[in-house]
């Protein structure tokens, strides 16, 4: 009866553990490289195309960036991160919170450095594959290398058993907007 038992609860241990599998490939892979590809165009060119085809929740949420530093230069990250969590693209509750140089969520074991401010905006629940941030750089800093660190870093599995569909950075000069999420928007 024992041995019946132990099997039975291994055998529901391995089937739980096969459900965070990766079951067919994603197109994770040709987001990163499209968005690094739009990396290389100036950021005006990149505005540009996101604002014309905003149809990923990636996309509508930097559209909304773009829109809220254009509105108010001196906006905070904290108001920032706010004002994208009320996005109707947003179809869950959210928080944001303030984060330091070093481990972040999202970039696996590489320390983000070279910012002043960063905060970082997410939803309350684990399992939903998203994560944000918004940095605020120091003066003289490059922005796109900055940017292009966070695209080479992120690791859209972060999240266990999810995976993010797209990956977007882009800045408005010094402020830095970042977010993996899931690609379709409602």
């Amino acid at each position: 009866m024992k041995k019946t038992i132990s099997l039975l609860i291994a055998s529901l241990t391995l089937l739980s553990l096969s459900g965070c599998g990766k079951d067919e490939e994603s197109s994770v892979s040709e987001a990163v490289t499209e968005t690094t590809a739009a990396e290389s165009e100036t950021a005006e060119e990149t505005t540009a195309e996101t604002s014309d085809s905003a149809e990923t929740t990636g996309q509508i949420l930097l559209s909304a960036f773009h829109e809220e530093i254009e509105n108010d230069p001196s906006i905070t990250p904290e108001k920032l991160a706010e004002k994208l969590l009320s996005n109707s693209v947003i179809q869950f509750q959210g928080a944001q919170m303030p984060v330091e140089q070093g481990l972040l969520a999202g970039f696996g074991n590489t320390e983000i450095t070279g910012f002043k401010e960063g905060v970082m905006f997410s939803p309350m629940i684990g399992s939903i594959p998203f994560v944000g941030y918004i940095f605020v750089l120091e003066e003289g800093s490059d922005p796109q290398a900055f940017v292009q660190t966070l695209l080479d870093n992120a690791d859209p599995r972060w999240n266990i058993c999810t995976e993010a569909d797209e990956v977007i950075a882009d800045n408005a000069g010094n402020t830095v907007f970042f977010v993996m999420c899931p690609g379709e928007s409602e």
